[in-house]
């Protein structure tokens, strides 16, 4: 016999679970509707916080291949044809744009016209590409796609890899040299290896080893969870180091608490997907400690704080979207591995609070985020970063946890 506590919990459950997958619809019907570039093929590169279309605007590989990732991730899950279309539409401009024909890997980015723009080989953009492929792959059974995404993962590994300290460089040329300009964005330090290319060199691995159970993937992928805490999780106190030079020396003293909530469950993922018991145990304890000090970063209104600069004693009293996002994820994954109801809470505070400042009930989707005093960030809602990823991805790993969850709880 249940149990009102267990009633009440399942009702939750599934009132969180409704909710969400009317969000991702109107998610994915928002950039099905706005972003879609019927003149020169893909998508737009940027559009506005008030959905204002820039035509002209470059076009970025990461924001293609998050799109694809996206569509393809909710065809699996839901098995509509028409995102099955969107997601075929960016698997089409990623072989035909972006793919470079003379060196390998993927440009950062194309002109509006698809044209090659900037040609550097930003690892990152290769891993996400190779993450949406691999995705794609699972709903398309397309084996080129397959192909290419295993193709980049040994360009990964030919041309990025540190033989000599482990891990990844960040970036090089169009034709594999050494560059002096590392950077993902502007505000990044320029070294040599980050966090944050790792995390999702990781993530990449992991999905790619869902449709190639290679043996030489498994073990790039169990050094890379290795690195992570060896050398990334900070030991004492258990948040992200953002920046490292090549043999792994300390280049940086921000807290990001997106980041860190992100890898709570991200880490263990990968760990799961390799199927190594052992050390999916191992990564849950890391999991929740990783995700108590992502908490630091949360206000008494649920939201999450963008990051905190350390040596300055400063904290960057914004509140981005996608932390928000990646919270419900991460708090929601502490609760499963622990029990303990205030990390389901602080999942579903997370959701409240996207619902009351993030969400743009007027024109649709998320806005990039708010200040601390809640008026809404004049960025793009559209762009280089600004995707469907984190907030879609947030929508269906829920969507899956909670409905397993209610099999086994009724």
């Amino acid at each position: 016999m249940l149990t009102t506590d267990h009633i009440n919990l399942l009702n939750q459950l599934k009132e969180y679970k409704e909710e969400l997958q009317s969000e991702l619809s109107a998610i994915l019907g928002f950039w099905q509707q706005h972003t879609i570039d019927d003149t020169f093929g893909g998508f737009y590169g940027r559009l506005d916080n008030t959905n204002n279309i820039f035509a002209d605007a470059p076009k970025g590989s990461v924001l293609n291949s998050r799109i694809l990732w996206t569509f393809s991730a909710a065809y699996n899950l839901i098995g509509n044809n028409e995102y099955l279309n969107t997601a075929r539409r960016a698997f089409e401009y990623t072989r035909d744009n972006f793919i470079d024909k003379v060196n390998g890997g993927v440009y950062w980015s194309v002109d509006f016209k698809g044209s090659p723009l900037d040609t550097k080989k930003q690892v990152y953009a290769l891993s996400f590409a190779m993450y949406g492929l691999s995705e794609y792959f699972l709903a398309a059974k397309d084996q080129t796609a397959k192909e290419a995404a295993i193709e980049l993962y040994h360009l990964i590994v030919r041309h990025s890899y540190d033989a000599i300290n482990g891990g990844y460089i960040e970036a090089l040329s169009a034709d594999w040299k050494e560059i002096k300009d590392l950077r993902l964005s502007k505000k990044d330090a320029n070294e040599k290896k980050s966090m944050n290319t790792h995390l999702h060199v990781l993530e990449a691995f992991a999905n790619l080893y869902r449709i190639w159970p290679h043996e030489e993937l498994k073990n790039s992928i169990q050094e890379l969870i290795n690195i992570f805490l060896e050398h990334i999780i900070d030991k004492n106190n258990h948040h992200l180091i953002l920046f490292f030079d090549e043999k792994w020396n300390v280049k940086s003293n921000i807290i990001s608490y997106g980041h860190d909530v992100e890898a709570a469950w991200l880490i263990q993922e990968a760990a799961e997907i390799k199927g190594d018991s052992d050390l999916t145990t191992k990564v849950k304890m890391q999991s929740v400690q990783i995700a108590n000090s992502a908490a630091e970063g949360l206000d008494k209104d649920g939201g999450l704080w963008y990051e905190y600069d350390v040596n300055e004693s400063r904290l960057i009293r914004e509140k981005h979207w996608w932390p928000q996002a990646e919270g419900m994820v991460g708090f929601f994954n502490a609760w499963q591995i622990t029990g303990n109801q205030n990390y389901l809470e602080r999942s579903l505070q997370s959701w409240q609070f996207i619902k009351a400042h993030i969400l743009d009930t007027k024109n649709g989707e998320w806005f990039w985020g708010v200040n601390e005093n809640y008026d809404v960030m004049n960025e793009d809602k559209v762009g280089i970063w600004k995707c469907p990823y984190h907030n879609s991805r947030a929508c269906i790993e829920l969507i899956k946890r909670i409905s397993k969850l209610m099999l086994l709880k009724t």
